[in-house]
């Protein structure tokens, strides 16, 4: 039964984890998040899922996830499936491509994890929760996606892509990937996912 519910929760983070690349950031006053819009993407993240899972081929599968959906199901049921010190994700597509965004970081969390332990260290002073925001360009196609970074800021003031890595390692590694995520190396798409097509205000995610 634990196994089950523990392989249940991992299949739907492989779901989730595409997630960010389907759309980035925004704040959430922009977004009309509700209960039901979050439920919505649930079932949809569910039928993803299934469509993955299903030896029947039937042509393409395209599913279409908007700002809203995404946003609500931020805030109402994605905490459990965040790393800590992450909060308040929330999402939008600008269209052809572009996405942006936002999310709260715990500083202090990464400078305890990062920092060397020398005072010289500047992961060492780093503290408090603060707002991330990033723009940039994705590619997903063919099973691969690629994410190319065109901006980004840590309380309205930018940051260099090296920074931007510091955080993504902090927070997307594992015992098996120690190491992290690259911001610049190309993913596997997730659930037999092969394109997905960002518009305005939405993805469509095509299987």
């Amino acid at each position: 039964m634990a196994a089950g519910c523990y392989t249940r929760k991992m299949k739907r983070r492989s779901v989730f984890l595409a997630i960010p690349a389907v759309f980035a950031l925004i704040p959430l006053q922009a977004a009309t998040v509700s209960k039901q819009h979050a439920d919505r993407f649930a079932r949809k993240l569910a039928l993803i899922q299934q469509q993955a899972e299903s030896n029947e081929r039937v042509g393409a599968r395209r599913t279409a996830l908007t700002e809203d959906e995404v946003n609500s199901w931020f805030a109402y049921a994605a905490q459990p499936l965040l790393p800590a010190g992450l909060s308040q994700p929330q999402v939008t597509a600008v269209g052809q491509g572009k996405v942006m965004g936002q999310a709260m970081i715990d500083l202090a969390a990464l400078g305890k994890g990062r920092s060397s332990g020398s005072s010289l260290d500047p992961f060492s002073l780093l503290g408090g929760r603060v707002p991330l925001s990033v723009t940039g360009i994705l590619q997903a196609r063919d099973g691969v996606g690629r994410f190319d970074l065109q901006g980004a800021y840590v309380s309205g003031v930018p940051v260099s892509p090296t920074i931007v890595q510091e955080l993504l390692t902090y927070y997307s590694r594992t015992p098996e990937r120690p190491q992290g995520v690259r911001l610049d190396a190309p993913f596997a798409l997730p659930a037999n996912i092969r394109q997905i097509e960002v518009g305005q205000g939405q993805a469509v995610v095509v299987q």
